[in-house]
């Protein structure tokens, strides 16, 4: 399973996956902040050389942005674009209810055209988030490929229970799998254009509620989907890192970051060279 970072001989415009029942197909949507050009490259480079075993699935990662930026920004962001074009841009606002997750979602049928289901599933990722793509993929290979709502379930509690509608739970927003269909029905749905105020992660829930959509649903928490321990106790949410991990949350600085790729030995094929031999043994 490769993830698909498209070269510096196409343009971000040019996406044109074509679709293929055979195989499984994934995109990974990883919201970020613009200014964190340091981290963005670091997660670009784990997710490339990630080890891959299911060879019939196809993963394509790209990292969305609002637009609201600085000329700098646009300079800095001009030149990602052009060496690796995994880059979208959208009309929203990065903070919490500002839109960013509906835009996300609501923009990828027309960003990739007339095409049919071009993608199985949508994956929308924080930047504070890592995916094991390989155990996503095994755990998706044989569910449904309609009306399937993925995640870390959370209970509405407190502030936001009133919010919740129907059904009591969300899926947390640190990593959220939509099948294709569901993000067709976001982009149309009048449910959703008549209920877009209040906390995103708990407004999608609540629009699936309504619209009687996400039948499909898994809840990936403790083992699948979880928070970042650290030197904090463990919990329900919280916990060491496990081979079968899907997603972790909470990677908040370089040196979290530093210890998941570590676990998961995303360097195991540094090739022994005389230029660091006195580094790495």
């Amino acid at each position: 399973m490769q993830p698909h970072f498209a070269n510096s001989s196409n343009t971000s415009t040019n996406i044109t996956p074509i679709p293929d029942a055979s195989r499984l197909r994934i995109f990974v949507g990883i919201l970020f902040e613009t200014q964190l050009h340091q981290r963005r490259h670091l997660i670009r480079s784990a997710y490339t050389l990630q080890k891959r075993d299911l060879t019939s699935v196809e993963v394509d990662v790209r990292f969305i942005f609002c637009n609201s930026i600085t000329d700098h920004q646009k300079v800095f962001l001009s030149l990602e674009i052009m060496k690796y074009d995994d880059i979208i841009l959208l009309d929203c606002s990065n903070n919490n209810g500002g839109g960013s997750k509906y835009t996300y979602f609501s923009s990828l049928p027309s960003i990739f055209g007339e095409h049919t289901r071009p993608f199985d599933y949508v994956v929308k990722a924080d930047d504070d988030a890592y995916f094991q793509l390989d155990n996503l993929a095994k755990f998706l290979i044989d569910k449904p490929r309609d009306d399937l709502y993925y995640g870390m379930e959370i209970q509405c509690v407190g502030e936001i229970a009133a919010s919740c509608g129907m059904n009591n739970t969300f899926m947390a927003g640190f990593g959220i799998v939509l099948s294709w269909d569901l993000v067709e029905w976001i982009a149309k749905s009048g449910i959703v254009q008549d209920s877009k105020i209040g906390m995103e992660d708990v407004m999608l829930g609540k629009w699936l509620n309504m619209g009687n959509k996400g039948k499909h649903r898994y809840n990936g928490s403790p083992n699948q989907f979880y928070d970042y321990k650290g030197d904090l106790p463990e919990d329900y949410f919280r916990h060491e890192f496990i081979p079968e991990t899907v997603a972790v949350h909470k990677l908040d600085d370089d040196l979290h970051w530093a210890r998941i790729l570590s676990y998961f030995n995303v360097t195991h094929d540094l090739r022994p060279s005389k230029f660091y031999a006195h580094i790495f043994h």
